[in-house]
């Protein structure tokens, strides 16, 4: 098994976590958040407990 150089493993170490990243960010600000909706689904639900 041929060995690779400590400067190998850290740079692609340091690429993968930069993919990482800008998978989570373009997940993150891909979804459109809207309240609207979010607001309505709230004040629908009635909340009755029975203890």
């Amino acid at each position: 098994m041929p060995q690779m150089m400590p400067l190998s493993w850290f740079s692609l170490f340091l690429f993968f976590i930069a993919m990482l990243l800008i998978f989570s960010f373009i997940n993150y600000y891909s979804y459109i958040h809207n309240p609207s909706t979010y607001m309505k689904s709230l004040s629908s639900s009635s909340l009755n407990w029975k203890w």
